[in-house]
């Protein structure tokens, strides 16, 4: 008995015409995902070689244009610029007259909501903010990695259906961000998975420096659970040193530290006062630990014994949290 072939997706109606302004990591592949829902990629801007052949790569065929171009043939329009450009990007494009009445207008910025498309909604535009909360490659697996994906999402009450809609068809989940809270729903976002690759990269060359031969291979099943435990259990999962009012072991760190990475002291001591003000605060640090925990990460006296701040010694410096 023969199976069904599955269509593909080149012949279905294309409903939308999509173009991309910005060809960087994140419009190409939300693009190729549309293209698998059945809307038709018609155009893309990019300058650096290495935008192009990101398009070339998600949007084979698709024609490399200028952005008045890319919003000549299109009916959405995604802008995946940097959220710095982007203003003077809206700006450009409304006064130049590339903006159609009734072309859906999509920023993909966490940072902005739709007011920063003000000047494409005066000239007919629907402002739409679609922002993927994931971290891209530049490659293929952008578009498996879709699936699932949480996108923060800000739009005028007359298209929440039509923003709810284009997500749902890219894989995506949506989550309705209020415009005043788009600033703080980014912060959150890179505080964890910007900062994540900040401290992930430190682990592993202080391991290597170590003499570990496999720090990925170390720390993958450490990190996955650590991510697991506190997506679960939040700042009940907090274990290690800090938590447990270990000074001597942090000042242990910190002297290895500035003896070995002297760039990461500072990013070590800001997370272990995070760490140990959080752990205080839902009673895992007992406070009669806490003083000389906090006295070495006061580096005051650089966490050595016999200075103000190292274990064992009680001073004011030591409230500093």
């Amino acid at each position: 008995m023969s199976t069904a072939q599955q269509p593909d997706p080149r012949d279905r109606p294309a409903r939308l015409a999509v173009g991309v302004v910005g060809a960087g990591r994140v419009g190409p592949a939300l693009a190729a995902s549309l293209q698998l829902a059945g809307h038709r990629p018609v155009a893309v801007s990019g300058v650096s070689d290495a935008s192009r052949r990101r398009a070339a790569l998600l949007l084979p065929d698709v024609p490399l244009l200028p952005p008045a171009e890319v919003l000549q043939r299109s009916d959405l329009v995604l802008l995946t610029v940097p959220d710095d450009a982007l203003p003077g990007l809206v700006e450009g494009l409304a006064e130049t007259g590339a903006v159609r009445p009734g072309q859906l207008i999509v920023h993909t910025s966490g940072r902005y909501g739709t007011k920063v498309l003000d000047p494409a909604l005066r000239a007919g535009g629907l402002p739409l903010a679609l922002h993927p909360a994931m971290t891209f490659t530049g490659s293929a697996v952008d578009v498996q990695r879709l699936a699932g994906c949480s996108f923060g999402v800000t739009a005028p009450d007359e298209l929440r259906l039509a923003a709810e809609a284009l997500v749902i068809e890219m894989g995506g989940e949506p989550e309705w961000i209020a415009e005043e809270s788009r600033p703080l729903y980014h912060a959150a976002l890179a505080l964890g998975a910007n900062h994540l690759v900040t401290l992930v990269a430190q682990s592993m060359e202080l391991l290597r420096t170590a003499g570990v031969e496999a720090p990925d291979r170390m720390l993958g099943p450490l990190l996955g659970a650590a991510l697991d435990n506190a997506l679960r259990s939040g700042d009940g999962a907090l274990t290690g040193p800090v938590a447990r009012g270990d000074a001597g072991t942090v000042a242990a760190h910190v002297a290895e530290l500035r003896e070995h990475a002297p760039q990461t002291v500072a990013g070590y001591l800001a997370m272990a006062r995070a760490t140990a003000d959080r752990a205080l605060a839902h009673g895992l640090l007992k406070p009669e630990l806490a003083e000389d925990l906090l006295g070495v990460l006061a580096d005051e006296g650089h966490g050595t014994p016999g200075h103000p701040g190292a274990p064992g010694t009680h001073g004011t410096e030591g409230d500093a949290g």
